[in-house]
């Protein structure tokens, strides 16, 4: 697919954060802020930097908030350094495919380190608010204590952002320069916080001189489609283009979380990159993701469940179970209700979700949308029909008269809908409506997205029989 050079492309669409990516050859792999869930820090795989596709995770076991992580390719090894729990930690593997190492505790604080290779030969990790520290050689444990080498580059003072925050290093070493990119201003806030700057060294410990052409990445007016733009990557392509990968609310969508887009930059006669020129991308303008029209459907019968799902806080095979016959199953959660669901990434403005689902005994199938475990709205079946869930709140029975039967949610455009029937072909609308633009960061905090989430609660079982997602216009 050929990349327009002028506009920004949003190439992951759901809450994909804090974007770090990688070139091996002609393939390129990224990874993402996961938070608490697993599996975590899923690898992203493309041959042309727009189309991706999920091929494996790093993280399969739970240690905490895991954040901007900053993957790395060294010596024929991978590496994903990434903060969580007040410390740091790094994972390892011959492939972006895995075996992933176990997380190894560097015991280092600070957030969002970044990877580097001084001209001593000797590896570094750049660390939030301008330090820097030794690796081993082996890269699983550090060296000495973090050292201040960096100042950053300062906006006006009388710029609309949210905190200063310096974070996010990520540092290039290109014809004889070291350039690091920073991400400041906060990342969330006003629609014109978040940013990137650069500045760049003939070390990786200084002295910096500061681009002139910073901020490299931000979010000018509120106008734009694209609000708190920030927290960039660079990479190139074999044929020696250049793009930087980086985040961003859509305007009025902060919901879905923040996204990854797709720039090309140039390279300026005194070495500096910028982006390339183009005209203002106005809210409502500019391309739709790639993956727009893509609907996505389970039936659970492939004996395993897909990357596309992921719980809190565990393993979803530590609670749901595909039987053989085919179909995902889980005991009822009781006193835990809310708190394990399984999740699937949202994506899109509009979109309907469809569930088959049956129960025995008195549990209750949950379809929700999810923002947190005090944050979530949904529809629920159980042998005493369907009902309307808020997490503050609980809503009178609909006679359904079976055991089986479906449920769909409608999201168009933060006006959330509940629909259930007894066969899948006539359907009956639930009377209750809700506004949903208020389930994002800015009001709830956790910097989340409403995602999907299937759970089970009450004594009984229940089986989800198919699951199908599709995007409207």
């Amino acid at each position: 697919m050929t990349v327009n050079n002028h506009t920004i492309i949003p190439i992951i669409p759901g809450n994909y954060a804090d974007p770090s990516v990688i070139r091996v050859g002609g393939d390129y792999y990224m990874t993402h802020t996961s938070y608490k869930s697993l599996p975590g820090l899923i690898i992203w795989h493309s041959k042309d930097l727009v189309s991706w596709k999920p091929v494996s995770a790093a993280l399969t076991e739970y240690i905490g908030d895991v954040w901007a992580p900053d993957f790395v390719h060294h010596n024929g090894m991978f590496y994903i350094y990434f903060p969580a729990n007040r410390t740091n930690w790094v994972v390892s593997a011959p492939s972006p495919l895995g075996p992933w190492s176990a997380p190894v505790d560097l015991k280092i604080k600070g957030i969002d380190p970044g990877h580097v290779v001084g001209p001593d030969g000797r590896r570094y990790l750049h660390i939030s608010d301008g330090y820097i520290i030794g690796l081993a050689d082996d890269g699983l444990s550090v060296t000495g204590e973090p050292q201040k080498v960096y100042e950053g580059w300062r906006y006006p003072d009388d710029w609309v952002v949210e905190a200063y925050s310096m974070e996010g290093p990520k540092l290039m070493h290109k014809d004889g320069w070291y350039y690091l990119t920073i991400a400041i201003g906060g990342t969330a806030g006003p629609p014109t916080s978040h940013m990137a700057a650069v500045s760049r060294s003939r070390t990786p410990w200084g002295p910096w001189e500061h681009s002139p052409y910073n901020p490299v990445v931000h979010t000018e007016s509120a106008a734009e489609r694209w609000w708190s733009r920030g927290h960039a990557s660079l990479i190139d392509t074999p044929e020696g283009d250049w793009y930087v990968v980086y985040h961003a609310y859509e305007n009025g969508f902060a919901t879905v979380g923040r996204q990854t887009l797709l720039q090309a930059v140039e390279w300026t006669e005194d070495g500096w990159f910028k982006l390339r020129s183009q005209e203002p991308v106005l809210n409502g303008t500019g391309l739709d993701f790639v993956t727009s029209s893509d609907p996505y459907e389970d039936r659970f019968d492939k004996g395993r469940l897909d990357l596309a799902w992921q719980s809190p806080e565990a393993l979803p095979e530590a609670r749901f179970r595909v039987l053989p016959s085919g179909g995902l199953t889980a005991a009822g959660s009781g006193s835990e209700a809310g708190r394990s669901p399984l999740l699937y990434m949202t994506a899109h403005k509009s979109y309907e979700v469809t569930l088959e689902v049956s129960v025995t005994g008195d549990a209750e199938g949950r379809l929700l949308l999810y923002y947190s475990p005090e944050h979530y709205l949904g529809i629920a079946l159980s042998a005493k029909g369907v009902r309307h869930l808020r997490s503050f709140k609980t809503y009178s029975y609909a006679g359904l008269g079976t055991d089986r039967g479906w449920l769909r949610i409608r999201n168009d455009r933060h006006i959330v809908s509940f629909y259930y029937s007894a066969d899948g072909a006539h359907w009956s609308k639930y009377d209750k409506v809700v506004d949903a633009s208020g389930f994002h960061h800015n009001t709830l905090g956790l910097f989340l997205s409403l995602r999907i989430g299937l759970d089970i609660t009450g004594d009984g079982t229940a089986v989800f029989h198919r699951f199908q997602y599709q995007p409207l216009p």
